[in-house]
């Protein structure tokens, strides 16, 4: 052999190992802010010594992002917010299901992709808020109720164009039916006592400045308000507790079609639902663990536990495009 061909061939053995040296690091793809998932990446690189490299941006960008590059993508995981998203994710070909016992061990079916593409990580109360000034909670009841007359004037909601929304009004056409659905819709549009806020944060605001008395939003808006302002004159309250509960959505994360280290990928996505890691990921953002074997953190153990929706979170997904066009019909911009 060739002194050029020997150092040919010492030169890809030297390329393999290195590239399985890299099988140590995993390239993330996230819509959530870095605070919010860095803490979860540091404990694993101290338990394992994998390290990170993430990109966090929107869901659309991440998502479009993802397609452009295919199979040349260097994304292992992506973390996304709401189902709707994840379910969209899945139905664009960009992730790739995982068979694990542990995920399907730890968390429920219902805050999972049915086809393995994807899990919930922690979950998200879609709730209302009410003013301790002006409300008794006593008036309060169901989210249909707040359709009714003795709300007029009274009600905040945040835009529709927040896959929030879309997911609410999602779960809701599956549970009330397309017909009750847009009575309710109608009626919150019609009780709005301002325009349609961009964020849950402006509504809270509003809220506490008497612009309006009662709003729904995630929980997690909240905790952050409380957080910063013990003395808030705003609470929340669990409704539906007598039919089918409270909506909740989920955070979760599936790995990629293309991950290039799709074993090291699965490895850190199982770990992410057990429970060491559950604490941390739920606790970071204030949201409740998407296994329910683990307890929320005190604060937000703090605000009462509730029943919850049972629906299966992939309906946010497939019916999204149902509920945009029946929020645009009703007039909720």
């Amino acid at each position: 052999m060739s002194v050029i061909r020997k150092l040919a061939v010492f030169g890809l053995a030297i390329s393999t190992l290195s590239g399985i040296a890299q099988a140590n690091e995993l390239v993330v793809y996230s819509a959530r802010q870095d605070h919010l998932i860095k803490p979860v990446f540091d404990l694993y690189t101290e338990k394992t010594g994998t390290t990170f490299q993430f990109i966090t941006d929107s869901e659309a960008p991440l998502l479009a992002r993802l397609k452009a590059e295919g199979a040349n993508t260097p994304a292992d995981l992506l973390i996304t917010v709401d189902a709707g998203n994840l379910w969209q994710a899945e139905q664009q070909g960009v992730l790739r299901p995982v068979e694990s016992d542990i995920i399907n061990a730890n968390i429920p079916a219902k805050y999972r992709s049915a086809g393995g593409y994807w899990t919930g990580l922690s979950l998200r109360a879609r709730t209302i808020a009410y003013s301790t000034d002006r409300v008794d909670p006593a008036e309060l009841s169901t989210y249909e109720a707040l359709a009714g007359e003795a709300w007029a004037g009274r009600l905040c909601l945040r835009t529709a164009k927040k896959v929030y929304n879309q997911s609410l009004t999602a779960t809701m056409m599956e549970s009330l039916g397309v017909e009750r659905t847009t009575e309710v819709l109608q009626g919150w549009v019609g009780n709005l006592a301002t325009p349609v806020f961009p964020d849950d944060t402006a509504l809270l605001n509003a809220i506490a400045a008497g612009q309006c008395d009662v709003g729904i939003l995630n929980s997690y808006y909240f905790g952050r308000l409380e957080a910063a302002n013990p003395e808030l004159p705003i609470k929340l309250f669990w409704p539906n507790q007598d039919d089918r509960g409270v909506h909740v959505n989920i955070s979760g994360a599936g790995v990629t079609h293309y991950a290039k280290h799709r074993r090291g990928a699965i490895a850190f996505l199982e770990w992410l639902t057990t429970e060491e890691a559950q604490r941390v990921f739920a606790d970071v953002n204030q949201e409740f663990p998407a296994n329910e074997s683990v307890a929320p953190s005190e604060e937000v153990g703090s605000w009462g536990s509730f029943k919850r929706d049972d629906v299966n979170v992939e309906v946010a997904g497939r019916r999204q495009a149902e509920a945009i066009m029946l929020m645009d019909r009703v007039g909720w911009h």
